[in-house]
């Protein structure tokens, strides 16, 4: 089994953060998103992972530093890293269309913009499967519109009239994806494009039209990590979900003066507190130093200084300084704000 993960977008959504690192390179609760997102992938999968197919953008942007992190994530599965390039921001059937020496056999695609928690098998007996979650709102979505025998017929983009709660989230399995790969070198080769982009759901209807069986994952959560409010929201629910699984958060490292730490937490390595009330759904990065503050529902990243700080729903870059009064605040990496 392959997993091909798109990742060479500049995650415009989530600037300042992402100015300065690739969003899927943040880190939830102390690890980074594709980190996890992979991890989570796997868990899943009933079949070992031999590689793990990366296409980045930019090397001056995704430079070696983040290579080598996507190769000691792969290897920890086993698997072998490819790294590929994607050179334009030509959309998701480009972007998979760049790895296009690793498309063959069975493979997961996963763009690495949200999170997950699931709990499925595969229908080996389908030519793909597209993950989906169940949603109050599907109008606000691309959707599957099911048959009689639940096989995936249409996607149907932003429906007006009700065709399926079941929301497309982002994760595709192929059984071939050989077969996908050829169905995208038609859409390239026609110039079957959509806002000046290359798109996989012109791919996948190309099987569906030829006969391709095409079911359903439902997965259990599905956490979105593509702006600051629903990023620092996801934190804190991965947090939750690592405090029930009975994961220690807390460094050995973390030293506390006057502070309390009410769970859940992430506190990374050598992180000093000092008069401060921190938690609960707070993540702190390694290196950081805290003072006379009070923090929840926050997500701080690594080498940062808080002061006087009284902070909810607020996201915190690395290397940054903040000393204010300001509560729900987004600065980036080597901001200062006092």
């Amino acid at each position: 089994m392959k997993i091909i993960v798109p990742m060479a977008g500049r995650g415009s959504r989530l600037r300042p953060h992402s100015l300065t690192v690739p969003k899927p390179m943040i880190p939830i609760a102390g690890k980074p998103i594709v980190h996890r997102l992979v991890k989570d992938i796997a868990n899943v999968l009933d079949d070992p992972v031999d590689e793990v197919a990366f296409i980045l953008g930019d090397p001056a942007f995704f430079g070696e530093e983040i290579e080598n992190s996507l190769v000691e994530l792969a290897e920890s599965l086993n698997a072998k890293a490819s790294i590929y390039r994607q050179d334009a921001p030509l959309g998701t059937g480009h972007a998979i269309m760049s790895a296009k020496e690793s498309l063959s056999g069975p493979a997961v695609v996963a763009y690495a913009d949200t999170l997950i928690k699931a709990n499925f098998t595969l229908d080996k007996d389908a030519d793909a499967v597209i993950w989906t979650k169940k949603v109050e709102k599907p109008e606000a979505y691309g959707v599957v519109n099911l048959n009689e025998k639940d096989e995936i017929v249409e996607l149907v983009e932003k429906p007006k009239e009700f065709v399926s709660d079941q929301a497309v989230i982002g994760i595709y399995y192929f059984k071939d994806s050989a077969v996908l790969k050829s169905k995208l070198e038609e859409v390239l080769d026609e110039n079957l494009m959509h806002g000046g982009e290359y798109q996989i759901n012109d791919g996948i209807k190309k099987m569906i039209a030829d006969g391709k069986i095409f079911k359903t994952g439902t997965v259990d959560e599905w956490m979105d990590c593509g702006n600051k409010e629903v990023t620092v929201e996801t934190n804190g629910r991965i947090l939750n979900f690592l405090k029930n699984e009975g994961k220690n958060l807390v460094a050995d490292s973390v030293k506390k003066d006057n502070s309390e730490i009410i769970e859940p937490c992430y506190i990374g390595e050598n992180v000093k507190l000092k008069n401060c009330k921190i938690g609960p759904d707070v993540s702190i990065g390694d290196n950081c130093v805290i003072t006379d503050s009070t923090i929840k529902n926050s997500l701080i990243q690594t080498h940062s200084t808080v002061k006087n700080a009284t902070l909810n729903n607020a996201m915190i870059g690395n290397y940054a300084h903040f000393d204010s009064n300001f509560t729900e605040i987004s600065i980036g990496d080597y901001s200062k704000l006092e």
